[in-house]
C-alpha cells in the first residue's frame, strides 16, 4: 500500500538499503531510475517519517571474543522489579537485545559473552530480579 508520502520507488530505495546501507544515492538511483540527488532527498525525507530509523552493520562477534551467544527467558520475581531490571538490561553490555514479552516469561534477551564463565557471572546477577531459563546459541541459519 502505497500514501503520497510513501510509494513504490521509495519502497525499492528502502529495499536496496536493507540489503546493503553503504550503497551510494547514486548507485541506488541507477538501479531505481533516479538521479543520486532525488535519491539522497528521498532517503532524507523516509528518515524524517521515521520509516528508516537508523543504519547498522553485520559483525562476527566471534571474531571480537564474543562465543557464546545465549537467549534468556527472564522470570521475575515481583512487579516491582521491572524498573529495575530494564535498567540492569539498558546498561549491561552483554545484552544485545531486550523483549519485553507475552506468554511464557516476562522478558526475553539475547546475550552475548566471552565465555562461560562470563555468561555465569551475567546470570548470577540476573538472580537480584527473578528466575531465568537459558539456551544456547548453536548456529546462526539465517
Amino acid at each position: 500500500m502505497t500514501t503520497p508520502l510513501f510509494d513504490d520507488t521509495d519502497y525499492r530505495i528502502l529495499q536496496l538499503l536493507i540489503a546493503d546501507s553503504t550503497r551510494s544515492h547514486k548507485e541506488i538511483g541507477e538501479l531505481v531510475h533516479l538521479t543520486g540527488q532525488a535519491v539522497g532527498a528521498r532517503i532524507r525525507r523516509m528518515r524524517e517519517l521515521e520509516i528508516i530509523e537508523g543504519y547498522t552493520i553485520r559483525w562476527n562477534p566471534r571474531k571480537t571474543g564474543q562465543h557464546i551467544h545465549a537467549f534468556v527467558t527472564v522470570f521475575l520475581s515481583s512487579n516491582t522489579s521491572h524498573a529495575p531490571f530494564q535498567r540492569f538490561a539498558q546498561e549491561h553490555s552483554g545484552v544485545i537485545e531486550l523483549h519485553r514479552v507475552s506468554g511464557e516469561g516476562c522478558y526475553w534477551m539475547r546475550v552475548r559473552t566471552g565465555n562461560q564463565e562470563e555468561l555465569n557471572a551475567f546470570l548470577d546477577e540476573l538472580l537480584q530480579f527473578g528466575n531465568y531459563r537459558v539456551n544456547l546459541g548453536m548456529a546462526q541459519l539465517k
